[in-house]
C-alpha cells in the first residue's frame, strides 16, 4: 500500500505542481471579477463527474468487483470492464443532455446571487463544459482498472497532461474567445486525462472499449447495485462546494473566486497525499479476506496518512500569506484578493487531518460493501457544512465559508470511523498514547522552525521572483529536514513501511 501510494504522490505531484501554474494563468488573465466567478460555478456544475465518478462512486463500485474478478479470471474481469464502460458511457451521455437542457436552472441554484447578465454567461459557460463529464468519467473507468492491475504511477500522470494541455491551450483561446476560451481548454485537458491512461491500458494488453454488457453477469450486476446508493452518497457530498458558491453569491464580488483559488492550493496535499493513499489503499483492502487483515491495512493507511498530512497542514497554515503572493499575485491579482485568498487557505488547511481520515475511512466502508452507512456519513458531512456555513458566514463572511468544510470534515471522519468498528466488531487502535505524543514533539518542533524563519528572514513581497521562490523553498526543505528528522529520532515506524516500499523489488532478488 505505501509503494502504491508514493508512485501515485511521485505522479500526482508533477499534475498538482502543473495545476497550479494552470491557476496563475487564469489569475493573470481575470484575476478575482465576476465572469471568473461565472466560470468557477460552470465548472463546479461540469466537473461533478470527478468527484462524483473519479474518486467517488464508480471506484467504490468497480475497484472491489474487478479486483475480486482479476483473482478469479483475468478475461472476465477485462470483459467485465469493458461492459461496464458501455453502461457509463449510456449513463454520462444521458447526464450531460440534461445539464445542456438544465442549465440556467442549475445555474440559478448555485449562483442565486448572481445578477441577470452573469447569471447568463454562467449558463453559456455550462453549456460548453457538461461534455466534459464523459471525458472524466471514462478517464476514472480507466483509472479504477489500471489500480487494480498494480499500475498507478501513469493514472497519476495522466491529471498532468491534462494540465499541460489546458496551460498550452488557454493563452491561446482566451485571447481570442475571453472566459469561453478557458471552457474549451477544460475540454481538450478532459480529452488528454483519458486518452493518455486508455494508451498505457492498450500497453499492457488490457484495452478498454465499448462492447455489449451482458446484464446477466452478476458482477456487472454487482457494480451497478452499488453504483446507485453510492452515487446517491456521494452526490450529496458535491452540495459542499454549491454551499459554499450558493451562499458566496451573496458576498462581495469576488468571494466565490478566492474560495476557488484557496482550494486549488489546498487541492495539491489533498491530490498529492490523502487520495493518493486513498486510491492505493482501496484495491488492497477489497482483496482482504481477514478482518484482521483489513484493521492492521486500515491502520496503517491512516496513520500514514496522518504522518504525512499533519505537518504539511500545519507547514502552509504558517506560510499562506507569502505562498500565495508568490503563485497568484501577479496582473490582475489584487492587494485584497491576495489577503483573502490567504486567509481561506488558512483555514481550509485546519480541515486537512480530518479530511485524510474521512476519505480513507469512506474508502473502508466501500471495501465492506457498506453503502447504507457511506450515505449516512455523507449526509451529515453534508449538513454539517451547511449549517456550520450559516452559521460563520454573518461573522466571518467568505472566512466563514472556508473553515466551514474543514469542522464537517473532522466530525464525518470520525462518524464513518465509528461505522467501520461497528461492522468489524473490533477496536481500530489507531492512535497510540506514545504515537501521538511523539506526533505532537515533532509538530512542535516544525512550528518553532518555521516561526523562527519568519522572524529572521521575513518574506519581502518586493523581492525578485527568484528570491521569494528562494524563500518559500528554503522554508518548506528546512521544516521537511526537521520533521523528518526528529520522526526518525523518534523511532516512527512510517520510516520503516517507507524504506520497505523502496526496497521490495531489490528484496524478491
Amino acid at each position: 500500500m505505501v509503494r502504491h501510494a508514493l508512485l501515485m504522490m511521485a505522479g500526482t505531484f508533477l499534475s498538482r505542481i502543473l495545476g497550479l501554474v494552470r491557476e496563475i494563468v487564469v489569475a493573470a488573465f481575470f484575476g478575482a471579477t465576476r465572469s471568473m466567478d461565472a466560470f468557477n460555478v460552470a465548472y463546479t456544475l461540469a466537473n461533478l463527474s470527478r468527484q462524483l465518478l473519479a474518486e467517488g462512486a464508480l471506484s467504490a463500485a468497480f475497484v472491489p468487483v474487478f479486483s475480486q474478478a482479476l483473482q478469479r479470471k483475468r478475461s472476465h474481469a477485462l470483459t467485465l470492464a469493458r461492459g461496464a464502460m458501455t453502461v457509463l458511457l449510456i449513463v454520462s451521455l444521458a447526464v450531460v443532455l440534461l445539464g445542456i437542457l438544465c442549465a440556467p436552472l442549475l445555474t440559478r441554484l448555485i449562483a442565486p446571487g448572481f445578477d441577470t447578465k452573469t447569471a447568463a454567461l454562467a449558463s453559456s459557460l455550462t453549456r460548453w463544459m457538461f461534455p466534459f463529464l464523459i471525458l472524466i468519467s471514462l478517464a476514472a473507468l480507466m483509472m479504477g482498472e489500471l489500480n487494480s492491475l498494480g499500475s498507478f504511477f501513469v493514472p497519476a500522470l495522466a491529471p498532468a497532461f491534462s494540465n499541460l494541455t489546458f496551460i498550452l491551450t488557454a493563452p491561446f483561446f482566451a485571447a481570442h474567445w475571453g472566459v469561453y476560451g478557458l471552457a474549451l481548454s477544460v475540454l481538450c485537458g478532459g480529452g488528454m486525462h483519458f486518452f493518455t491512461q486508455w494508451l498505457w491500458s492498450a500497453r499492457i494488453g488490457a484495452t478498454l472499449y465499448p462492447t455489449r454488457p451482458d446484464l446477466r453477469d452478476p458482477d456487472l450486476r454487482k457494480i451497478m447495485a452499488l453504483f446507485l446508493p453510492y452515487a446517491a452518497g456521494l452526490s450529496l457530498n458535491q452540495v459542499n462546494p454549491v454551499v459554499s458558491r450558493m451562499l458566496g453569491s451573496f458576498l462581495q464580488e469576488g468571494s466565490i473566486s478566492v474560495l476557488n483559488y484557496s482550494n486549488r492550493i489546498l487541492q495539491l496535499p489533498l491530490g498529492l497525499f490523502v487520495i493518493a493513499i486513498s486510491q492505493a489503499v482501496l484495491p488492497q483492502l477489497s482483496r482482504s479476506s481477514e478482518t484482521e487483515e483489513f484493521t492492521a491495512t486500515l491502520r496503517q493507511a491512516l496513520r500514514f496518512a496522518l504522518f504525512i498530512v499533519l505537518p504539511a497542514s500545519l507547514g502552509l497554515i504558517l506560510i499562506s500569506t507569502p505562498f500565495v503572493h508568490l503563485i497568484f499575485v501577479r496582473g490582475e491579482f489584487s492587494q485584497w484578493a491576495w489577503e483573502a485568498t490567504s486567509s481561506c487557505l488558512a483555514l481550509g488547511m485546519l480541515g486537512l487531518p480530518g479530511m485524510a481520515c474521512s476519505t480513507v475511512a469512506m474508502r473502508a466502508l466501500y471495501a465492506l460493501s457498506m453503502p447504507r452507512e457511506a450515505f449516512r456519513t455523507t449526509l451529515f458531512s453534508v449538513s454539517a457544512t451547511a449549517l456550520f456555513s450559516l452559521l460563520l458566514m454573518i461573522p466571518m463572511g467568505y472566512n466563514g465559508l472556508a473553515l466551514a468544510p474543514s469542522i464537517s470534515f473532522t466530525l464525518s471522519g470520525l462518524l464513518g470511523l465509528h461505522y467501520i468498528r461497528k461492522k468489524l466488531s473490533r477496536p481500530l487502535k489507531i492512535l497510540t498514547l506514545s504515537w501521538a505524543w511523539d506526533m505532537l514533539t515533532a509538530i512542535i518542533a516544525l512550528y518553532v522552525v518555521v516561526e523562527a524563519w519568519h522572524f529572521f528572514l521575513p518574506y519581502n513581497p518586493g523581492a525578485a521572483l527568484t528570491v521569494r521562490i528562494g524563500w518559500c523553498l528554503g522554508v518548506i526543505i528546512l521544516s521537511i529536514a526537521v520533521y523528518g528528522g526528529t520522526t526518525w529520532i523518534r523511532g516512527f515506524s512510517e520510516w520503516e513501511w517507507i524504506r520497505q516500499a523502496f526496497s521490495r523489488k531489490e528484496d524478491k532478488k
